[in-house]
């Protein structure tokens, strides 16, 4: 593996680790309206990445199936779709204890949040991984650009990420640095993610586009099912909108003029 390819995996995770150190600057809490606005602005990067990165280049690397070409990014679209929903499932985050009844222990509801950011970065470190393993095939027709341009919209959509799981565990009581800690640790998962599919990409060439596919499905369910609700919920959703078009605005800019 290349520096260029190492740096690419890890520069998502450095997005994660400057929000995180928004402890350090901010107030105990952010306020509604800039919560929704973060989370808009993810969602609107995210959507970017996954047509525009992802399921694109899984059609055109698809395009000799000819009439069939739309196969490999449905499969692997619905696919991607189904391993979060499964995710969903079984990892017990913040999005499924509104479901229940009463408030949480601080506990248990300051574990779900890091598992819910958690669980966020798995399907994003696979996009970065599965995007470089189709740049270092050379057959893909990504470039470096291309990918390094999907990793640096990563990134500027895990700051905001990273300050949302630090600040409301600072707002609890938890120490500035223990909070840093955290933020940062949610994040980890990511460059892991990133490695593990960019080893198992290089390895099965052929379906690549399956690959990409799934990840762009994977992305799009966090959107649909986590941040939308939560950036429109309540009182300044328009806030949330806006920021959703900026976020998507940025990374099509990224995409077209690094990609």
């Amino acid at each position: 593996m290349s520096f260029n390819t190492a740096a690419g995996l890890l520069i998502p995770f450095l997005g994660t680790s400057l929000g995180a150190g928004m402890v350090y600057l901010l107030k105990k809490q952010l306020s509604s309206g800039t919560q929704k606005a973060l989370t808009g602005f993810a969602a609107g990067v995210m959507v970017a990445a996954s047509f525009w990165s992802l399921l694109q280049p899984a059609l055109e690397n698809s395009a000799d199936m000819g009439a069939l070409s739309f196969v490999p990014a449905s499969v692997g679209f619905l696919a991607g779709v189904g391993f979060l929903l499964a995710l969903d499932v079984v990892t017990p985050h913040m999005h499924m204890d509104r479901q229940h009844e009463g408030p949480p222990s601080r506990i248990r509801r300051t574990t779900k949040l890091i598992l819910a950011v958690t669980l966020h970065n798995i399907p994003e470190g696979m996009a970065v991984g599965v995007v470089y393993a189709g740049f270092l095939t050379h057959e893909s027709g990504i470039t470096a650009a291309g990918a390094l341009a999907l990793a640096i919209g990563i990134a500027i959509q895990n700051f905001p990420e990273g300050a949302i799981v630090s600040m409301p565990l600072l707002a609890e009581g938890m120490r500035r640095g223990k909070t840093f800690l955290m933020g940062v640790l949610s994040g980890v998962v990511e460059p892991v993610a990133a490695l593990i599919t960019l080893l198992a990409a290089e390895l099965l060439t052929p379906v690549l586009p399956y690959f990409l596919a799934f990840a762009a499905g994977a992305m799009m369910y966090v959107v649909v099912e986590e941040l939308i609700p939560e950036m429109s919920e309540g009182k300044h959703s328009n806030v949330g909108t806006v920021s959703f078009a900026l976020g998507f605005v940025l990374m099509m800019i990224l995409d077209v003029t690094l990609g």
